[in-house]
């Protein structure tokens, strides 16, 4: 018990306000406009937390394997706490914890949910039979995951298929590289054609973006980079393959159909896409306020819908299915605790940008104009996606469509190259790091928990800036957002 001392202790901080165990009397005044006015005199240095908090992630598994291993939850809670702490003898209790309750009631509970449910009913889908990870098996289960991606969400994408491909590649000496293309295109630049892909694009269909807008203006530069990746992968893994002597499988058996066992999930897939989009549609009035917050009846049904259907996943699925995909719970436990960690920390960073021009970050928001006001679309391009590969790129994405004055019928139509950058940015540069979008982690955690040792941190961006920052370049220099 005592060493998980310090997490308890950051949950019983959060929990004082997220469960309401503090009297909703001791809220003094609007805290909404307060928090909202106090973003704007932060300074840079209230982001110390979670800076440390990615240099945490990205240095001690490297530095002290052992003790991260033990202690990554921790850790996590231990920069939360070094934000939330000076807050709130800065700002008062009461503002501190407003802006504990609104990350972990408005965005951290339905992440998380979202993921649980994706996680658990993608793990009881098995697809058995022989799936020998040659180049061009490995290359079209990546494809089948891009062209998913838009449609069932690249966390859900990403899910049903990082198993059966890391049972292809199991007798493959060289796998590092199939996981990472796998990232950049499942998990990532697949989900830009639909608002169900990316929570960036769902964000802007709430806020008026037609649905298929995205499909018709995204499909070129998505095709553009996803054809360029399938035919560097190919390419890269058929010269690896070769280096291994070609190696078979041998568990290869011509007669082994391939085969679907557990496919109801697929079903209850369909649900949380279902549920994800109802949640965008359906809008009764009111809403459970805790602490000032407005936790709106539409997201409270969606997250029980989730949870719902996971816990029916669990009870259908037979246990030799999910034995056979190696599931366990530690991917889900691991992302849990460090985005815990990561939300918490991140909260005067996204303050900070929600003020905008009127914030410590101006200089930037104030990059994406000309000294004639009209709009640099490259900088949208590149600064949405460059915050949206540290950041929640959702909420950035939101920053930068309110800063081109967001009004989406002007966006869809005369601002048009705007919205198609902003859009692009945050989607496509979450593939930058780790945490640039939420599948990106639970995918390295459940390769890293199937023997596949993965990239560090840099190790990643290695990759991400090798590889794709050249192409995001290229995209800069062709008429995409003209």
């Amino acid at each position: 018990m005592r060493k998980h001392v310090v997490w308890f202790f950051f949950l019983a901080i959060i929990g004082l306000g997220v469960f309401g165990l503090l009297p909703e009397a001791l809220a003094s005044g609007d805290l909404h406009h307060q928090s909202e006015e106090i973003g704007k005199q932060l300074g840079v240095l209230w982001a110390v937390p979670f800076a440390c908090m990615l240099l945490s992630i990205a240095i001690m598994p490297l530095a002290a394997p052992h003790f991260w291993h033990h202690h990554f939850g921790k850790v996590a809670a231990f920069w939360g706490l070094a934000f939330i702490v000076p807050y709130a003898l800065t700002y008062g209790i009461d503002l501190a914890l407003y802006a504990l309750s609104h990350t972990i009631f408005t965005e951290y509970i339905s992440f998380i949910i979202l993921l649980l449910s994706l996680f658990t009913i993608a793990g009881g889908v098995c697809l058995r039979g022989s799936l020998v990870g040659k180049p061009v098996v490995n290359t079209v289960l990546i494809l089948v995951g891009t062209l998913l991606a838009s449609w069932m969400g690249t966390t859900g994408a990403a899910m049903l298929l990082i198993r059966p491909l890391m049972r292809a590649i199991s007798h493959r000496k060289y796998k590092v590289h199939t996981i990472v293309f796998f990232i950049f295109l499942v998990a990532n630049i697949g989900g830009s054609l639909t608002p169900l892909g990316d929570p960036p694009l769902f964000l802007g269909f709430l806020k008026g973006v037609d649905f298929f807008w995205t499909t018709v203006h995204m499909f070129v530069p998505m095709v553009f980079l996803a054809t360029i990746l399938l035919i560097v992968y190919f390419s890269l893994d058929t010269y690896l393959f070769a280096k291994e002597g070609k190696p078979e499988s041998p568990d290869a058996d011509p007669n082994d159909k391939l085969r679907l066992e557990g496919g109801l999930n697929l079903l209850l897939l369909l649900g949380v896409v279902s549920g994800v989009l109802m949640s965008g549609l359906w809008k009764p009035e009111g809403a459970v306020t805790i602490y000032q917050v407005d936790v709106e009846y539409q997201n409270i049904a969606r997250d029980v819908l989730l949870l719902v259907l996971a816990g029916v996943s669990l009870k259908i699925t037979p246990t030799t299915i999910r034995e056979f995909n190696e599931f366990n719970w530690e991917p889900i436990l691991e992302v849990a605790k460090i985005f815990a960690g990561i939300f918490v920390s991140m909260i005067p960073a996204i303050s900070i940008l929600r003020a905008g021009k009127e914030g410590a970050l101006s200089a930037i928001i104030k990059m994406v104009e000309n000294e004639a006001g009209e709009p640099i679309y490259n900088m949208y391009f590149w600064l949405s996606g460059g915050l949206s590969s540290f950041l929640d790129n959702a909420p950035t994405y939101l920053v930068f469509f309110n800063t081109a004055g967001g009004d989406p019928q002007y966006l869809m139509n005369q601002g048009a190259g705007i919205l198609l950058a902003i859009s692009a940015g945050s989607v496509f540069m979450g593939a930058n790091t780790y945490i640039g979008n939420a599948p990106n982690f639970m995918v390295r955690s459940i390769a890293e928990s199937g023997g596949i040792k993965m990239p560090s941190f840099f190790g990643y961006m290695a990759w991400s800036v090798g590889i794709l920052v050249p192409l995001f370049i290229l995209m800069s220099f062709l008429p995409f957002f003209h």
